[in-house]
């Protein structure tokens, strides 16, 4: 039964559709007379142990709206991985405020989170129910078809690869993109959606699920540069090596970068894409290379959201309350594809999500380990939106030379 007072936090990376998912909620609950108010998390589980809520319930409907519309996460976000004396300290504050229901929108680690605390009001015999809403541009969620924030992600990985194949067609040269994935291929593999003629880029898709041999890689660039005159490169963040080592780490060396939690940081400092294209002016003796990290360019980009992605996450949002009004108990959301294109939303057991990692499968990726199939591309295309850019190319209609012999 939902009643009293429910909570709603958001964890991880922001999306551009996260808000919907939030706004989803607070006005789903906001639904039931037993209700009595809707409050928001600042900053995810840090603002829950810091007592740092808002009252939701007196947002008006149109700000929710506008919020929901809006890139980013509006309550805030954290990369605390919370432990168990962390869950006991949430669920002690829970108590305190006498919330019975807890909805947190967020990523693998965010359903872990969400696990350790029902156990732990399990135990204690306090009534809580715990109830994750799927999030994340990695797509790396399982169980899931994908993830809200995904699609518009990339939607943007696939239109600025779009115009980055036409900067490199204009001036010719070699380009190299690093996109977010540290495990998971999903995002980088998007930047091939929107290539419509023969010889168009990225002519090579570098992904986590597969081995990178830099003597392959530079093999792939030369065979390419030589046929085209140019070559654009999308490369996951995650390569590694047959060891399972990251590539960054093997060309950084020792003085490669960690983020709070020990790992190697991938593509936060740009690192990767300067190391792949010194290697390529070095090797090849190629002069014109150029490299970007697209970093936090592709999680909430204001203007190049998925209006099928916008339209899911708040379906999320909303079904997780009813779930939780159903007397579902703890568990997440779970996005399922049916038919040529719908999506079914199930209620799925926590421990099935929580922790997990869904990769690419093999029929998505090419057998020649750099670009992805057309099973991928027709798995991608309808979670990009219904109004997908495109680039057209002059028909280049020779007119005959008349000095020239």
């Amino acid at each position: 039964m939902l009643q009293g007072k429910v909570l709603v936090a958001q964890g991880g990376g922001p999306t551009a559709v996260i808000n919907q998912s939030m706004v989803g909620v607070a006005l789903e609950a906001r639904r039931f007379s037993a209700v009595t108010n809707v409050y928001g998390a600042r900053h995810g589980v840090r603002g829950i142990v810091n007592e740092d809520f808002v009252d939701l319930s007196q947002e008006t409907a149109e700000n929710l709206e506008a919020v929901a519309a809006t890139p980013c996460a509006a309550l805030g976000s954290t990369r605390d991985k919370p432990d168990l004396p962390y869950c006991q300290n949430i669920l002690n504050v829970l108590k305190a405020h006498g919330i019975g229901t807890f909805f947190y929108i967020g990523g693998n680690d965010s359903s872990d989170t969400l696990r350790i605390v029902a156990e732990e009001a399990r135990k204690a015999k306090y009534a809580l129910t715990c109830i994750h809403i799927p999030k994340t541009i990695d797509n790396d969620l399982m169980v899931n078809d994908h993830t809200p924030g995904f699609g518009s992600a990339a939607r943007f990985v696939a239109s600025a690869f779009a115009g980055i194949d036409l900067d490199n067609e204009a001036l010719t040269g070699v380009y190299v993109g690093v996109i977010m994935g540290r495990h998971a291929g999903f995002l980088t593999a998007a930047s091939a959606l929107a290539r419509r003629y023969p010889g168009a880029g990225p002519h090579l898709i570098y992904l986590p699920e597969r081995v990178f041999d830099t003597n392959k890689f530079l093999a792939d660039v030369k065979r390419v540069n030589d046929q085209y005159k140019r070559c654009v490169i999308a490369v996951s963040e995650g390569i590694h090596d047959a060891d399972g080592t990251p590539i960054i780490s093997k060309l950084a060396g020792p003085n490669v970068e960690r983020d709070a939690h020990g790992n190697v940081q991938l593509s936060g400092t740009g690192a990767l894409a300067d190391l792949l294209t010194d290697k390529i002016k070095n090797d090849l003796k190629i002069k014109r290379v150029r490299g970007d990290t697209f970093g936090y360019l592709q999680r909430s980009f204001l203007g190049c959201v998925s209006d099928s992605d916008q339209r899911e996450a708040r379906e999320v949002g909303s079904k997780a309350v009813q779930f939780a009004a159903f007397g579902k108990g703890d568990g997440t959301v779970t996005m399922h594809r049916i038919g040529n294109y719908a999506i079914d939303y199930r209620f799925t057991k926590l421990e099935e999500v929580a922790g997990k990692t869904k990769v690419m499968d093999d029929s998505m990726i090419a057998s020649n380990s750099c670009d992805v199939t057309e099973a991928f591309l027709n798995y991608c295309r309808p979670l990009v939106g219904s109004t997908m850019p495109v680039a057209t190319r002059l028909r280049s209609n020779p007119v005959a030379k008349i000095l020239a012999k």
